[in-house]
Parts: C-alpha cells; structure tokens; sequence
C-alpha cells in the first residue's frame, strides 16, 4: 500500500510538471505574442502618426477647399423664382401662355357669341311655335265656350241640350265643366246661373260637384275681372289634384257696353302640357299677366302654384309693350339663364323659354377645357427644356451669387474657382480679388471699431471728409463710477485689477448699447455716455435711465457672483443729466475725437459723486426728472450747490420705473439693496470760518481737496 501510494504521488507529480511545463509554454506564447502584437500595434501607430503628420495638413486644406466650395455652392441657390433660370422660364411660359391664352380666348369668344345667337334663336322659336299651339287652343276653348253658352241661350229642350252638351264633351275631352255668371247684389261674388258639367270626365277624374263649388269660391275675385271686359286665365289646379286652368270671359254686355254674364269654362292641362315637354336643354313654362304659373313640363310645378314674377324674364315680359324678347337674367341662385318671351295675346299669358348658361355653353367650355389641356402639355415640354438648359447656363452665376451673398454677410474669405474662360470667369476672379481685399478692409474696421464706437466708426467710413467742430444737441449724458475703487485695487494683482475691470465694464456697456447709448469714453473705472448724440429717438433720457435701471441688477448679479468666489462686492454711482451740448469733433487737425462738451456733462459729473453721500446708485438732475416724471418712480433728495453754479439744484434718486409691479418701494428699501446708507452733510470749504480751524491749518485750508459741491438742509 506504501509503494502504491509513493507511485501514485510521483505520478501526480510528473502529470502535474507536464501540466505546469505546458502552462508556461502558454503563457511564453502569449507574452510574445502580447510583444510581437504590441510591437506591430506600436508600428502600426507610429506610422499612422507619422502618415497624419504629413498628410493631414494637405488633407484639411482638401477638406475645407471642399466644405467652402459645397458652402458657397448651398449659399449661391437662390430661390428658384428670383433666379436666371426662372427668369428665362418664367418668360418663355408668359409668351406662350400669353400666345395660346389669346388663341383660347378668342376662339372661346366668338364660340360662346355663336352659341349665344344659336341658344338664343332656338328658346325664341320654341317660344314661339309653343304660343302658336297654346293660342290655338286658348281660341278652341273659348268658342266652345261660346257654342255651349248661345245654345243655353236658346230655348231647346233639356234632352236636346243634353245630347248636345255629350256632343261637344265627346269632341272634346278635356273640358270638365262650363258655367254662366252673374254679379251678386252686392258685387261681391258670382252667382252661376247655368252649369254644366263634364260627368264622364270628372267621375274618371275623381272630381266631384263639390270640387267645383269651392274652386267657384277661392277664385271667384279672380274671374270677377271678366266684368271689366277682359279675359281671364287662372290656375286652379289646387282645387282639383291635378293640373286644370279655368277660362272667364264676358259674355252678354247691355246696351252701355256693360258685361252683364261671364262664361267660365275648367279645363284640363293635358291638351297644353304636351306641348311644353321637350327633350332639348331648354325649359318652357307658360305664366298669366301675373306671373302665375298656368303650364310647366313638370306637373308637380302646376300643382303647387306658385307665383314667377320675381324672375326677370317674367318681370321684362309682364312690362313689356314688345310682342316678344330674348335676356341674359341671373336667377336668385347667382345662376345665368339665356331666356327669351312670346306673349299669346289671350289674358296676358306668355310662354317662357328658358336655358340656364352653363348648360347652352357646355360645349364651349369642354373646348376650352382640351384648349387648356393642351397649353400646359406644351407650357411643360418646354420649361423641362428650358430648365436643364438654364441649369447649364446659370450654374457659374449662381455660384458668384452665393459668394456675393456670403461676402454680405461678412464673410469675404470666399473660394470659388472660374469654370470657365468667358466674362463670367474672369468677373469670377475679379470678385474673388475684391473679396481679398473688403477682408483687409473689415480687419481694420473692426479692430478700429474695439476703440471707438461702432456706430462712429461706420459714421467715419462713409464721411467725406473729417473737420473739426460740432453742433449744439439736446442729450441724456451718465457718469458712473465704482465706489472705493482705490481700496479694492490696492488689494490686488495689476492682471487681477484689469481682469476685474474687463467682466466690470462688459456688463455695464452692454447695458448702454442695448438701450441705444454711446460710450464715449472710458475714465479709469468710470464710464462716460451719451445718448442722442448721433441719432435722437425722441427718449434719450429715459434710455439712459433704462440704462442705469440695467446696470443696477446687473450689478446685484455681479456681485453674487463674486461672493461666492470670497471676493469684495462692488458699489456703484450713476450720475444722469439732459442738456444742450456741443457734439462733433474736438481736438487737433492731427489727433481728434468725437465727444460732448457743456455745462450739461459737468453737471452730469457732479450729480455722479453724490451718490455716495445720499446712500444711492441713481441719481438724476431736475431737467432729467421734467422728462420723465410720468415713467420713473424716484425720491426727492436734498437740493445741492454746485461749483459754478448760483442756483441750488434739485436731484432726486430713482427707485424704479412706475410700470414695473415689482419695483423698490421707497428710498430705505434701495439702500437695503445697496447696502449703504446717509452720510452726514458736509459743507463747502470756501463756506468754513478759518476760526473754526487749528491753527497750523488755517493758511493751507484752501489748498487741500477741492469740494466740488454742498448739500443743502431741505
């Protein structure tokens, strides 16, 4: 067991050498494996190094040759309707348009005028062949009527009379009833004194003897005109169910010429509505002096009544002392209609022919239509053509019109290349030599615009030529100043002095240009502006104040963050006065400078200085105040008396504008803001008694600081 154990160890023993010889075979593999793979990779980059360190610079110079030439050439695409190639489509198209528009125009004329005479000519003679039938009929009627009416007269014998009656109602189917009538008493209704009746006729029609009483009741008045001699023609379809006018004419008249009895016949539609149906587009009714409607292809129409006087064509005929018109009308539908009038000559009855337009003209307007089809077939074909041909001609121009466009927007490093020889290549390189040369010249016009104002710089470069001198001005002028500024500075660094400054006056001349102001210059960490010194716009002075308001939060943000970096806050005056002042050039022939001279600007100095006595940042003259009394919220502070001037002067401290509903309340709550408060008045030197001095003061007392002004007790 001991010899087997021993084997069994030196066998593990030799598995686990075997196991641990193939282990670092791996591992040596893979470490030079790891060096060779470094090594190469280690080849690899520095050749890639090496090939980006020379070829990159000729690559970037390709790419940007290629990004500026795809620049310029997205640029000079102009839209397409101001471009050449529009402008040579757009032309072709117009003559073209113009060309075959004319062709359509006129063919569609005379078409429409020939149509018109043709549509015309037929509703005349529809209207007429109509009214030749309808009177025929009209006639018929009435001589029946007669017939039926002397044999009444006649003293036949009742069975005579009836078998004469069944002779003319066999003869003629349509009449359903025909009756004699007198006045009432009292003129006021009809009293028949001799009916008959159709019986075959109105028991197949559902007519009943009643049926006829009431039509004698509804249009009695009616056919109550036949006493004054005329003829008269109704509808009384209404009364029947179905389509029937009634006939009254006079009858028997006294030895006066009077009308004693009328004769009153009801007939049916039938014999006349045949005549009013028509395959054509053209619409026939018949109506009586009144506009009723008595005969229509639709007998529907005739049943309901209905009154046609408002329709023009009605009106015309109704008025007319012609025997027959033709009219152009517009129904209440806004629709055309072709229409013409035959008057029948019995009871005032007419037959109207009518067409509405854009039925007579339908075929005009399919004509028009292939016309149209056929313009823009062609107007198509040729601008495809105009366009590629165009695209070939244009492209050099359209790239000279990206680079003019870029040189407009101040880019005037443009890269374009001439792609051809004629005039529009070299214009091309002329342009690109001119744009070399407005790029110099926007250099010095900008680094010169960094030390004078950008407005006076672009004032200089379109003036002829610069003298000296100014004119008299009314301006809003501001002083502003940092409070202490000395103490702060001694403290620092001169690079920390100037970095401060920079972030300073960034924030405080943003505020003046963004409210139209003009620095003029700046004094250490004072700034002087004015506003209304180049262009006035009518509110220079609350501008200014605008101004100041800015630079106030301005300030505020300032210093907060500058206390969270520990550093000491920042304090400000501002000083506004409104004047005249002389404004242009001062100086030398040789070195000069635009600015404002006046009493004004040294007012606007002095007020400045005041704010720090009175505990404030804002503080505006009197003549500033009388132009903006109604727009700013201010305190009325002591009046003070200036060096060079008699006169106290009243100043006041702004608080806020009036239209702002967050604004400071009061004057304790600006200086809550500020941090500052009142300081004790002081009185001018020249004002002090030399008794009041020590001694070793009194002859040197007019030699020390200057005070500019004194604070009066209000």
């Amino acid at each position: 067991d001991t010899i087997a154990q021993i084997s069994k160890k030196e066998i593990k023993t030799d598995r686990q050498i075997k196991e641990e010889k193939e282990e670092k075979d791996t591992k040596k593999h893979k470490i030079e494996k790891t060096d060779k793979t470094a090594k190469e990779e280690i080849a690899e980059v520095s050749f890639a190094e090496a090939e980006r360190e020379i070829l990159a610079p000729l690559r970037e110079e390709k790419e940007k040759d290629e990004e500026e030439y795809r620049e310029v050439k997205l640029k000079g695409r102009a839209r397409f309707y101001s471009s050449v190639r529009f402008k040579l489509i757009t032309i072709t198209s117009m003559i073209i348009i113009i060309s075959l528009s004319g062709m359509i125009l006129l063919a569609t004329y005379f078409f429409k005028r020939d149509n018109t005479i043709r549509v015309q000519e037929n509703n005349l003679y529809v209207s007429q062949v109509i009214a030749l039938k309808v009177k025929s009929d009209f006639n018929a009627v009435i001589e029946k009527s007669k017939l039926i009416a002397n044999a009444i007269m006649q003293n036949i014998s009742a069975r005579e009379f009836e078998n004469y009656s069944k002779l003319i109602f066999n003869n003629d189917r349509d009449f359903i009833f025909f009756g004699m009538a007198t006045l009432s008493n009292d003129n006021t209704k009809l009293n028949f004194f001799k009916n008959v009746y159709n019986s075959p006729l109105m028991a197949g029609s559902r007519i009943t003897v009643d049926d006829v009483e009431s039509v004698h009741k509804t249009s009695g008045n009616i056919f109550y005109e036949s006493f004054t001699g005329e003829i008269i023609v109704h509808n009384v379809s209404q009364g029947f169910g179905i389509p029937v006018i009634g006939i009254s004419q006079p009858f028997n008249k006294d030895m006066k010429g009077g009308v004693q009895s009328i004769l009153v016949s009801y007939v049916k539609l039938d014999r006349f509505m045949e005549a009013f149906r028509s395959a054509t587009e053209t619409r026939t009714y018949m109506v009586n002096s009144k506009g009723d409607i008595l005969a229509h292809s639709d007998s529907r129409i005739v049943l309901g009544g209905g009154n046609y006087i408002n329709i023009p064509i009605v009106k015309q005929m109704i008025k007319s002392t012609q025997f027959n018109e033709q009219q152009r009308y517009k129904d209440e539908n806004g629709q055309y209609h072709l229409g013409s009038f035959n008057k029948i000559g019995i009871g005032g009855c007419g037959i109207i022919a009518t067409v509405e337009e854009n039925v007579a003209y339908k075929e005009v307007y399919n004509q028009q239509m292939r016309n149209i089809y056929l313009t823009i077939i062609v107007l198509s074909t040729v601008i495809i053509i105009i366009y590629f041909f165009g695209k070939k001609l244009t492209k050099p121009i359209i790239m000279l019109l990206g680079a003019t466009k870029k040189i407009k927007n101040g880019d005037y490093n443009v890269r374009i290349r001439a792609a051809s020889r004629d005039e529009i290549g070299e214009l091309t390189n002329a342009f690109v030599e001119m744009g070399k040369g407005l790029e110099e010249r926007e250099k010095i016009k900008s680094t010169f615009g960094k030390f004078v104002n950008p407005e006076i710089v672009e004032r200089l470069t379109k003036s002829e030529e610069l003298k000296l001198g100014g004119e008299r001005k009314n301006v809003a002028i501001m002083f502003t100043d940092i409070r202490d500024f000395t103490s702060i500075s001694e403290d620092l660094e001169p690079e920390e002095v100037v970095e401060f400054l920079n972030a300073y006056l960034t924030e405080m001349v943003g505020c003046v240009d963004r409210t139209g102001g003009l620095v003029d210059k700046f004094i250490g960490d004072a700034i002087m502006a004015e506003w209304g010194i180049l262009v006035s716009r009518g509110n220079d002075t609350e501008n200014a104040i605008n101004s100041a308001l800015m630079m106030r939060k301005a300030l505020l943000e300032f210093n907060r963050v500058r206390a969270d970096k520990n550093k000491p806050l920042i304090k400000m005056g501002c000083g506004i006065n409104t004047g005249p002042v002389l404004a242009g050039q001062i100086g030398s022939e040789d070195r000069m400078e635009i600015t404002v001279i006046g009493d004004a600007v040294n007012l606007a100095s002095r007020i400045e200085a005041l704010n720090k006595p009175f505990g404030t940042d804002i503080i505006i003259s009197d003549d500033s105040y009388a132009l903006v009394k109604d727009i700013f919220a201010v305190e009325k502070m002591s009046p003070i008396l200036v060096k060079g001037k008699d006169e106290p002067q009243q100043i006041y401290a702004v608080i806020g504008r009036l239209d702002d509903p967050n604004r400071l309340k009061n004057i304790k709550e600006l200086r809550d803001l500020l941090g500052t408060e009142e300081m004790p008045f002081r009185r001018r030197k020249e004002d002090l008694q030399k008794d009041d001095l020590p001694e070793e003061k009194k002859e040197n007392h007019f030699l020390e600081e200057e005070v500019k002004y004194e604070i009066l007790a209000q």
